[in-house]
């Protein structure tokens, strides 16, 4: 009896002990926005649940082996080949094909976010989520996170080097273009976000002065708060930004051009001076805060400044 419990102790003395050790110097520690995961070695065979990831890792050349089912933006057409497992969808992992993977490392983030702990239990997972109240620098971070653990550290510095410089063009001449609203249409409906909501970028890192001052973090959700054509003329701003959502997912629908061109809409100063622009859907519905999404939003909305 003596001896049971004198092994039983050094059972689970040896079991703490083993939980605090610390990673072995050639471990990865990758840090994320659901804790810390620790890697053995560079992860050979990735899946991605996370488009703007997906984005980057396009970027700096990293290849994946599998990814979410439907339909992707067209520079990232190549990954709904055959070449790639498909995986579940951005919601709902398939969690057969993910272990049929066995890969070394899942990348989750946004929409996959709450799959974290179930992942997990599959292979290491890492939550590269963006912090909306500080988008910029929190996609900057991904990339960064992304660059050291595949060995591409200078290139994602490059990269990075390029978004900022555009970034600050891009902020001086938001400087005297006027204020702007963003809205996003969808199934005849339209939500608007301000400063600090999930598409606040426009304002907090890009410069275009907010023409709804009222539309708070709070009220603008991950939907939006929800609007009317009244309202886009009450705010009248000198600039709408729009997105289309349904555009985005390719879902149908009526066309965001087509739905706000109305006697309402047509009386803002936004519309009389040419200055609605459809943005890139997918760069910020779909795949907002991947290097290459980022870059393609700054161009073109210092395309459309540039207009002025």
């Amino acid at each position: 009896m003596i001896r049971t419990k004198l092994t039983s102790l050094l059972v689970t003395a040896f079991a703490v002990a083993s939980l605090a050790l610390p990673a072995k110097a050639d471990d990865i520690v990758v840090k994320h926005r659901q804790g810390e995961t620790t890697l053995a070695a560079t992860p050979a065979k990735v899946i991605v649940f996370d488009m703007a990831s997906l984005d980057t890792l396009d970027a700096l050349g990293v290849e994946v082996a599998g990814v979410p089912g439907g339909r992707k933006p067209e520079y990232l057409k190549a990954y709904e080949g055959e070449k790639y497992a498909k995986v579940g969808t951005l919601f709902e992992p398939d969690y057969e094909a993910v272990s049929a993977v066995a890969p070394d490392l899942i990348i989750i983030g946004g929409r996959s976010a709450a799959k974290y702990a179930e992942l997990s239990r599959i292979a290491p997972t890492i939550d590269l989520s963006v912090d909306a109240k500080a988008f910029k620098a929190s996609a900057e971070e991904n990339v960064r996170t992304l660059g050291a653990l595949f060995g591409k550290k200078p290139e994602a510095e490059t990269l990075i080097g390029k978004l900022e410089n555009s970034a600050a063009a891009l902020k001086e001449k938001a400087k005297g273009a006027g204020n702007g609203l963003l809205i996003l249409t969808t199934g005849g409906k339209m939500s608007a976000y301000g400063p600090g909501s999930r598409f606040g970028v426009l304002h907090d890192d890009y410069g275009v002065v907010p023409a709804a001052t009222d539309l708070k973090p709070g009220k603008s959700s991950n939907h939006g708060q929800a609007i009317s054509f009244e309202f886009i003329l009450e705010t009248d701003p000198d600039w709408l930004f729009v997105i289309d959502r349904d555009a985005a997912i390719g879902q149908e629908g009526t066309a965001a051009a087509t739905f706000l061109d109305n006697e309402i809409v047509r009386q803002t100063k936004a519309w009389k001076n040419g200055h609605v622009v459809y943005l890139d859907a997918a760069s910020w519905y779909v795949v907002g805060g991947g290097i290459q999404s980022m870059q393609r939003t700054i161009d073109q909305l210092t395309t459309a400044f540039a207009g002025e």
